[in-house]
């Protein structure tokens, strides 16, 4: 299939300043008006995990509110990187390592979602990549492509 010179070209990132994927592929990509975002853990730049401490014992706790708000901060940051907010989601699928911690996620989606907000799938997975994640989130924004400025889109004689 032959794209059109016309048509926004597809387009994807790593984000500077965001833990780097544990794999090859980007933490967003745009077609057209839509945004996709990778599936996104609380995982900061520096490869720790938010919502880990360790107890006196130096056992650790695990907070899947904490790791809640850390990924929709984290992908409030790519959307911004992308051009979008997290008001342009359109839909959100979210995994869970257990199903016991989705009131207290759930309580924290709702500080940043409503009834107006995305559509949202939750489930429950065996494992994420870390032992210590307790979440991770994909989404999708829809937020159209800027319109080519007046000067690009001028045809010559």
């Amino acid at each position: 299939m032959e794209r059109n010179a016309s048509r926004v070209p597809l387009r994807s990132a790593v984000v500077p300043g965001k833990a780097r994927p544990r794999g090859a592929f980007p933490h967003f990509r745009r077609a057209g008006d839509f945004i996709f975002v990778s599936g996104t853990s609380a995982r900061r730049s520096d490869d720790t995990i938010a919502g880990v401490t360790r107890a006196a014992g130096g056992a650790t706790v695990l907070d899947v509110a904490a790791q809640t708000r850390a990924v929709l901060e984290n992908v409030r940051d790519i959307l911004a990187a992308a051009g979008a907010t997290l008001g342009d989601v359109v839909e959100v699928s979210t995994f869970l390592v257990d199903m016991a911690d989705f009131a207290a996620y759930n309580a924290v989606y709702s500080e940043f979602f409503d009834y107006q907000g995305p559509a949202r799938t939750t489930v429950a997975v065996a494992a994420l990549p870390h032992p210590e994640l307790l979440i991770e989130m994909k989404v999708v924004a829809h937020r159209p492509a800027a319109a080519r400025s007046a000067g690009k889109a001028r045809r010559r004689p």
